[in-house]
Formats: structure tokens, C-alpha cells, sequence
């Protein structure tokens, strides 16, 4: 896997030599630190969410991200007239269907923009999953809580049913499309006492799928956020806690670099 990390490395210089636009209907809990974790990797973040001009800005952008995270009902003809403008100009659509199983309305939205949009990367957390993969399982908000037994095999499936890149995230993260699965084992268990650490992933995934290949960049984007977190809270002192620590996750996104990737790198 020494190849994969360095193509992720250089996929890195490019993002900091290119600056791309990422653009993000995201969520308004996390929408800061989705900008500043865009800007700390070294792209470029814009939040537009008026259906008036998310065309025009769709249009501007090397990626798209849509966020469920506090879907309203104003939103849902932005997510998808963005995600079928995206698709049209080929342009990545990274989908992050947050609490999709907490609400019927949720489940429906999210049933349309895959429907509609088609989008090229799915990053999701395990009961997330789950409910996209019609399973039953037990939905506590937008947090997951569901087994990663059996995660590979119907990530797979769902990967072949959507034709898209499926992403994930939980104490082991997956990457799957038809032909590929890898494996991620870096992270922290305090990125889940952060609120938002899952949105700022599909930001940062969306990010490196704008430097082209989307099943690369969905692994980059897990594995940089896998990266950070456990040097963040490395670096954390006896009397630090979770504000410091999502203070320091910024910081490490920031001072990633291809040496820290080749070392802290853990893929199969």
C-alpha cells in the first residue's frame, strides 16, 4: 500500500497548488468547521445554499458536497438542482446523508438525490448504512450505533447497486467501490465526541476527489481525517480536553504533509 500513500501524498501537493473550490450545502452546526477543515487541507470552501444561485455556483466548483445534516424543507430543491448541475459538468457530487434514518423525511431526501443526482461518493457512518441498505436497525439521532458485522459485504453491494464510492466511517473505516475495498485503521475515539468530525471528513474527501479519481479520494479524505485526529489528541496535555482537541484536529489537517502520511498511514 506504500504506492496508494504516496499517490495520496501528491494528491495533497495538489490541493495546496490548486486551491480547488469545494462546494458545500452542508449543515449549519458544522458548516465553520467544514470551511476551516477545506482551508486548513489547502482548498477552497463556499457554503451557498439559495436555490437562485447554487447553479451558478455548482458550475464554479471542482466538487460538491450535499449534507442532510439539518435538512429544512427550503434546502431539498438546492440539493438537488446542485447535484444534477455537478453530474452534467462532470463535476464529483460527495453525498453525506447524516441521520438519514432518524426521520421519514430524511429517508425520502435522501431516496431522491440518489435517485436524481447519482452521486459519485457516499460517505455515511455504519447505521447510515444501514437504513440507505433498507436494513433494520436501531437509530439513536444522527449518531451511529449499529454493528459493523458484515460492513464490507453490503458496502459492496450497495457500491454496485449505486454505482458510487462508499465510504465508511466507524472504528475501522471502509472504502468500497465494485472492484476495490481498503481498509482504514486510523481515527480516535474522541473524533465522535466532536460535533461535526464526519462532516468535516466528506469535506476533506471532497476535496481530494476534486484532484480527479473518486475512489482515491474517498480513501484520502478518511485517511487524512483518521491521521489528524490521532495526532491531535497525541498532542493533547493532561489538563486539555475536547475543546482543545477539535481546536488541534484543525491544526493537524493543516500540517499534514507526505511524511506524515507514509508514517501514520494504516490501510489494507
Amino acid at each position: 500500500m506504500v504506492e496508494l500513500l504516496e499517490e495520496i501524498s501528491q494528491k495533497l501537493l495538489w490541493i495546496r497548488q490548486n486551491r480547488p473550490l469545494i462546494h458545500q450545502i452542508t449543515n449549519y452546526v458544522s458548516a465553520n468547521d467544514c470551511a476551516n477543515a477545506t482551508l486548513a487541507l489547502g482548498a477552497s470552501p463556499v457554503m451557498a445554499h439559495d436555490i437562485n444561485e447554487v447553479e451558478e455556483m455548482t458550475s464554479k466548483a471542482s466538487a460538491l458536497v450535499l449534507n442532510i445534516g439539518t435538512l429544512s424543507v427550503a434546502n431539498i430543491p438546492a440539493y438537488l438542482k446542485a447535484g444534477i448541475t455537478a453530474k452534467e459538468r462532470g463535476i464529483p457530487v460527495v453525498f453525506d446523508p447524516v441521520g438519514v434514518g432518524a426521520t421519514k423525511q430524511r429517508a425520502e431526501v435522501a431516496k431522491a438525490i440518489l435517485a436524481d443526482v447519482q452521486p459519485d461518493i457516499i460517505r455515511c457512518n455504519m447505521t447510515e448504512l444501514n437504513v440507505l441498505c433498507h436494513r433494520k436497525v436501531a437509530v439513536k439521532g444522527v449518531d451511529s450505533v449499529a454493528s459493523e458485522v458484515g460492513c464490507g459485504e453490503f458496502a459492496r453491494e450497495f457500491a454496485e447497486k449505486t454505482n458510487a464510492v462508499v465510504a465508511v466511517t466507524g472504528k475501522t473505516d471502509l472504502v468500497v467501490d465494485k472492484k476495490n475495498m481498503i481498509t482504514i485503521e486510523n481515527g480516535d475515539e474522541w473524533l465522535t465526541r466532536v460535533t461535526g468530525t464526519g462532516c468535516m471528513t466528506s469535506a476533506l474527501v471532497a476535496s481530494f476527489a476534486a484532484a480527479g479519481n473518486a475512489f482515491i479520494g474517498a480513501v484520502a479524505g478518511v485517511l487524512a481525517m483518521g491521521i489528524c485526529g490521532e495526532l491531535a489528541k497525541l498532542r493533547l496535555t493532561e489538563n486539555e480536553g475536547i475543546g482543545t482537541f477539535r481546536m488541534r484536529l484543525i491544526d493537524e489537517i493543516f500540517q499534514l504533509n507526505r511524511d506524515i502520511i507514509k508514517k501514520y498511514g494504516k490501510i489494507s
